[in-house]
């Protein structure tokens, strides 16, 4: 069928209409006319491949990547970096209105990136050639015998096997692509299923962190291997989570400076991906405030806002169900002010808690907050909510909730954390009404 475009909506596809049905279309621009193939196909929309740019967009570009469009990775490597500033914001404020009736007429405030290069923090399945998606090795005689390494194709399980990645670090790419020689060599043990790689901030020290199934014989042996081929480990974690097993070569951390502040980022823990973008969230989320007695930093990580929050608070009560996280967090508090950290969920922390903060500061995985999470914090009444979001569906869902408990928004910044793709960072005020 033969649709044009309207416009871009979140999830980086286009929405078109043909014959009463809403299409989705991914790699496409508005206004542009295209010819798709439906690869789902519902009564009332259809989920469609392109076969042929019938009418491109001006601003169309050629993708920097040769994966794009096969790689799950990225989405929005064919529009020009400002353009995709500008579609995130569209999407994002329609996003608030159409699911959270939340009609925000004022700025939206974007805060860029560089484009390329900007990520601290990657994650490479490792699978076996044989039907990999791959220009050289896919019909190889001995291609099934060899494994591959990169990223899931777009909307499968199945791997793309990458020669390139733009978006990562200098040193992610190089152990990306030494990794890739040693797997094509048979170098390392066939056991291999993921490699998840963090790279400190300056892009030299390197967190490693290899899953198997099935946990490899001669451990030692492979973590020698791997510390030739990537020079830059610190600490090297080998995973079986088949049989809960795991063995640690060093120290299990590696120190990431933001802000002049050292935090201990350890193999299971989270952090912030975006390595050029993190200290501008830190001082959006944590410097504007004029501090008071005690704030709440929920879904609080290892620390990255909950550290400079004690210096301008008298109290920080940092909440994190992650062990490993809040472990690091422990840490990372010591000498940093009066930061006390709960281990616990979120929900069952404020079932408890009966102090009145001034600030409560929300950064939730992407399911966002249980309904009773929001009423529990409208309960204690802040002052002021700061929502760090990663998902723009469910945080229009849960302000939605807020506005109703008493909380009208003030700012809406948006951070591009991960730019050539359709995700985004937000981040929203909130002031207690009256």
């Amino acid at each position: 069928m033969d649709v044009t475009i309207e416009k871009l909506i979140y999830g980086g596809e286009g929405l078109a209409h043909h014959e009463g049905a809403t299409v989705f279309v991914p790699f496409v621009l508005p206004g542009e006319g295209v010819a798709v193939t439906a690869v789902e196909q519902k009564k009332k929309f259809v989920r469609a491949r392109v076969q042929r740019i019938l009418e491109p967009s001006a601003e169309r570009i050629a993708a920097r990547c040769p994966h794009f469009g096969v790689c799950g990775g990225c989405d929005y490597q064919h529009i020009p970096y400002d353009a995709q500033l500008q579609y995130k914001s569209e999407i994002l404020r329609e996003t608030l209105r159409r699911l959270g009736r939340i009609e925000w007429t004022e700025k939206i405030t974007t805060h860029p990136s560089p484009a390329w290069g900007y990520r601290n923090r990657a994650q490479w399945k490792v699978r076996p050639l044989e039907g990999a998606v791959t220009e050289a090795k896919a019909g190889a005689a001995d291609g099934k015998d060899k494994l591959g390494i990169g990223y899931f194709r777009a909307n499968s399980t199945a791997l793309c096997a990458v020669e390139d990645c733009s978006i990562i670090s200098p040193l992610l790419l190089k152990t990306l692509l030494a990794l890739r020689e040693a797997l094509s060599g048979g170098a390392l043990p066939r056991g291999l299923r993921e490699i998840e790689a963090f790279v400190d901030a300056t892009d030299t020290k390197l967190l490693l962190t290899a899953t198997f199934a099935g946990f490899p014989s001669r451990a030692a042996e492979h973590a020698e291997t791997f510390r030739r081929l990537a020079p830059g480990i610190v600490s090297l974690l080998f995973h079986d989570p088949s049989h809960d097993r795991m063995e640690l070569f060093g120290p299990g951390f590696v120190d990431y400076e933001a802000g002049g502040i050292a935090y201990r980022v350890g193999h299971l823990s989270f952090f912030q991906v975006n390595r050029f973008v993190v200290e501008d969230l830190v001082r959006e989320v944590v410097e504007r405030e004029d501090g008071g007695r005690l704030a709440l930093d929920l879904f609080a990580g290892v620390g990255l806002f909950s550290v400079p929050l004690a210096k301008r608070f008298e109290r920080v009560v940092s909440v994190e169900s992650n062990p490993a996280a809040a472990r690091d967090l422990e840490t990372n508090m010591r000498g940093q002010g009066t930061i006390e950290v709960r281990t616990a969920e979120v929900e069952r922390f404020l079932e408890r808690t009966k102090e009145r903060p001034e600030l409560v500061v929300l950064d939730p995985p992407r399911a966002g907050l249980m309904p009773e999470a929001i009423q529990r914090i409208a309960k204690l009444a802040p002052a002021r909510v700061t929502y760090v979001s990663c998902e723009p569906p469910t945080l229009a869902r849960d302000l939605v909730s807020f506005v109703k408990a008493g909380y009208d928004c003030t700012e809406v910044h948006l951070f591009d954390l991960f730019p050539q793709t359709f995700h985004m960072e937000t981040v929203v005020r909130l002031r207690r009404r009256g």
